[in-house]
């Protein structure tokens, strides 16, 4: 993980699926957990993805609420 992969939970949306156009910061848990159950997407998006689905796992979401700038 690089420090500003935590700004691009908060900044990037969802490009393609169901939540496309979502921030990743926002997406369910349900759809992190099912993305590293089926295979992560690739690229930036992919490694977005599974970080947020390791902070969402271990309950640490109120660590990006200073990054959302509100």
């Amino acid at each position: 993980m690089q420090p500003e992969d935590l700004m691009l939970l908060v900044t990037r949306e969802m490009p393609f699926g169901k939540y496309k156009g979502r921030i990743i910061a926002d997406l369910p848990g349900n759809y992190l957990r099912w993305f590293a159950r089926e295979g992560e997407a690739k690229g930036e998006i992919g490694r977005l993805l599974v970080l947020m689905n390791e902070i969402d796992h271990n309950g640490l979401n109120d660590l990006l609420k200073p990054l959302r700038g509100g």
